[in-house]
């Protein structure tokens, strides 16, 4: 399904799904992740991103925490740059 969209409806729905996930810490931690860095990101990237919108937020939160291990499949430079949470600009 996703094939068939365009890259920038791709990354309007991860969007969209990266900044209602539930509860603001874990829209906060992915959509400001996505906010970030998506402007750089080339398929395969974008694929990965839209496979880590799969999973549970309470996973995707201690992974980038480091208080789970990582699943082969989301380990690598994404992750790395996600555990790092130096891109979340938190309004006041």
């Amino acid at each position: 399904m996703a094939q068939s969209l365009t890259k920038e409806a791709r990354l309007a729905r991860a969007k969209f799904r990266a900044w209602h996930r539930g509860t603001r810490e874990a829209d906060y931690m992915i959509g400001g992740f996505l906010d970030r860095y998506s402007k750089d990101w080339d398929e395969a990237d974008l694929a990965w991103f839209e496979a880590l919108l799969d999973e549970d937020d309470v996973d995707i939160m201690a992974w980038a925490l480091g208080t789970q291990p990582i699943p082969d499949a989301f380990t690598g430079p994404q992750m790395d740059a996600m555990r790092k949470l130096d891109y979340v600009d938190i309004p006041r």
